[in-house]
């Protein structure tokens, strides 16, 4: 069984966005090709502004702010997880 790889994605969730699909996807991809198995959960931007939420980015083995060009629920909650997770020492990666 392949080792799995757990990746918190910071940002607000839309299945009708294709670069939503395509972060989901390139997950996936890269995953498989390092012969892994990816688990992705999306965080909603407005739980990154509360305790809870801010924990939260400690489950994760490496965190994705995802695009900017997208909309936010939560601009403040975005930047605050962004922050925490450039402090982790965490992979981290933004789009």
């Amino acid at each position: 069984m392949a080792k799995e790889v757990n990746v918190g994605i910071i940002g607000d969730y839309d299945p009708e966005k294709p670069s939503h699909l395509a972060t989901n996807g390139a997950i996936r991809h890269a995953a498989a090709k390092l012969g892994l198995k990816a688990k992705n959960t999306w965080l909603p931007t407005p739980s990154m502004l509360t305790r809870k939420g801010q924990r939260s980015l400690a489950l994760f083995d490496c965190l994705w702010a995802s695009s900017g060009s997208e909309a936010y629920k939560s601009h403040g909650g975005m930047l605050k997880g962004i922050q925490i997770a450039r402090r982790s020492g965490r992979p981290f990666i933004a789009t």
